[in-house]
């Protein structure tokens, strides 16, 4: 393999290379606890409180209302747990979509067990919530509607601004995963409604293991992990400085460079969708053709599993995916790909493509070619797709 195209920036990103210089002083010069009160920790104290602003700024927010987690499913539990606890006086129904990521998912069904009432709105064929589907869902026991803003998978990003718009016209609480979107496309908390947001540094080119949760100022939300007084006594553990630090840093080049990466990456994303519709026989764009996240490209081809086609992928240094990475080696259809109403033997030939802002002109067409080429090898060894053009023959 002699070269590697990576395609795959939904799972994670690289590590930009000014979040590694400013995050190095904190592990061995700068490495005091934050927590504590001698001088020498004040250079810490100080790198996480710039990185909250810088964190905050992205989305419009107040620095006190970011909160510092490890992940963004470590905010969405958080979001989803403590509403469930600090509201119980009103009800425990929670309104969420089919389409969700499982930190979100997951965290229901054990709330479900808890006693909860989950509704899970469905979506249209490009992966969109119905409004009056979700006005239709409230009741006077919701406490909270989590929808996330964009979808990991299809790249799909949902009215949230209309949606926070209804949450607040129903006294009812609203918290967004934009693990996807922060960073990527412009965020504002206020104008959006939004009460809560879940984020994630790697996703924008910042270092694994950190992640915040916006909690607007004035709602009632309580600690989820117990312990010391971190995080204004709302998130106990040590804070990870250095990862913290790395978070900031991508969080202010994100917002400097946004506009100049959404064009290069959409107009490469657009490029990359067209030529494939037109060049691949049977082939299918999943998600919303321009309601979608800018380096978003997912595709089902009729006739081929997702898996072969990805270990070919990969012996052409080609990295991509069939869909989340936290459902790798799952033999069951992507569950966003059977909400938007695609049969199973469909949903099974899925590919996400996901470009950064380093993706060239020149990658995407070597990776088109090659797809062109492999596609056609799989099918040719179906009996599904022997039988399809035999049938149309006739």
């Amino acid at each position: 393999m002699n070269r590697l195209i990576y395609l795959d920036n939904a799972a994670t990103t690289k590590l930009d290379t000014e979040v590694f210089h400013a995050m190095v002083p904190y592990f061995q010069e700068d490495y005091g606890n934050p927590s504590s009160i001698y001088s020498f920790a004040e250079k810490g104290k100080k790198a996480v409180d710039d990185a909250r602003e810088q964190v905050a700024k992205l989305i419009h927010a107040a620095p006190e209302e970011i909160y510092f987690t490890g992940s963004g499913s470590e905010a969405d539990n958080w979001a989803l747990k403590a509403t469930v606890e600090a509201y119980a006086g009103k009800g425990s129904h929670i309104i969420t979509t089919k389409i969700e990521h499982h930190a979100i998912l997951h965290t229901c069904e054990y709330l479900e067990k808890q006693g909860c009432e989950i509704t899970y709105l469905a979506v249209d064929e490009d992966g969109k919530i119905n409004l009056e589907d979700l006005k239709a869902a409230i009741r006077p026991d919701t406490i909270l509607i989590s929808i996330m803003m964009a979808n990991n998978e299809i790249g799909t990003i949902q009215e949230v601004a209309e949606i926070g718009k209804i949450a607040k016209e129903h006294g009812v609480l609203f918290h967004t995963d934009a693990v996807q979107a922060y960073g990527h496309i412009p965020i504002y908390v206020d104008a959006m409604n939004i009460d809560m947001l879940s984020a994630s540094a790697h996703k924008l080119y910042g270092p694994k293991g950190v992640g915040m949760l916006y909690i607007r100022k004035g709602i009632k939300i309580r600690s989820f992990i117990h312990g010391g007084a971190q995080e204004r006594n709302r998130r106990a553990g040590t804070l990870n400085v250095p990862g913290i630090v790395g978070f900031g840093k991508a969080a202010e080049l994100a917002e400097k460079t946004m506009e100049q990466r959404m064009a290069k990456e959409s107009a490469i994303r657009d490029e990359l969708i067209e030529r494939i519709l037109a060049e691949i026989p049977f082939s299918r764009l999943n998600g919303h053709r321009t309601d979608r996240l800018p380096g978003n490209v997912n595709f089902c081809f009729r006739f081929i599993e997702g898996e072969s086609m990805l270990i070919l992928l990969d012996q052409l240094g080609i990295c991509a995916s069939s869909g989340s990475a936290c459902t790798s080696g799952s033999l069951d259809p992507s569950h966003v790909l059977l909400a938007i109403g695609l049969p199973h033997e469909i949903a099974h030939g899925s590919l996400r493509l996901s470009l950064s802002s380093e993706t060239t002109r020149e990658e995407i067409n070597f990776v088109v070619e090659e797809l062109k080429q492999l596609i056609e090898r799989l099918r040719n060894m179906s009996p599904l797709y022997e039988d399809f053009i035999k049938n149309s023959c006739k």
